[in-house]
């Protein structure tokens, strides 16, 4: 990172960023194209879990290459000022790199799902068979990951 003043390195905080978040956009490369998909997630011991429809683009994509990207953010502000070269944005973020893996075995796919579930609600819930069975469930094992945050205006 060049400006290592913006640098968060503490894995506390990177969790607290991670807990926070409503979306996880995730970068994959389609050959010589970039595509970019937000998905809801949820996260575990440097692990991302999703889940998704059987097939489609992204399915497709990660078959083909599985090494994606990341990223989260919080407390995006605009920061306006008397002239428009002035104006800054407030935010904190994550940038990672990992490697997606498909989870097949009915029970691992249980287990990632209430990692997902877990992301957007405390409450218990039941998780049925047919509905595991049917839904394509990875992860995404997190290589590299930093921080980053700023204030300024």
């Amino acid at each position: 990172m060049r400006r290592k003043e913006k640098e968060i390195i503490d894995n506390e905080v990177l969790n607290e960023i991670i807990g926070s978040a409503q979306v996880c956009r995730l970068g994959l490369s389609n050959g010589d194209a970039p595509y970019i998909v937000p998905l809801c997630f949820g996260y575990k011991d440097r692990t991302l879990y999703f889940h998704t429809a059987a097939e489609g683009k992204k399915i497709e994509i990660i078959k083909k290459n599985p090494n994606v990207c990341f990223e989260f953010d919080r407390n995006v502000e605009v920061l306006q000022a008397d002239k428009p070269c002035n104006w800054g944005m407030k935010y904190q973020s994550i940038i990672g790199y990992g490697k997606a893996i498909f989870i097949e075995a009915l029970e691992d796919k249980r287990e990632a799902l209430k990692i997902i579930m877990s992301q957007y609600t405390k409450g218990h819930f039941s998780l049925q068979n047919p509905a595991i069975t049917s839904t394509t469930v990875f992860k995404v094992i997190v290589y590299e990951m930093t921080g980053k945050w700023s204030f300024e205006a």
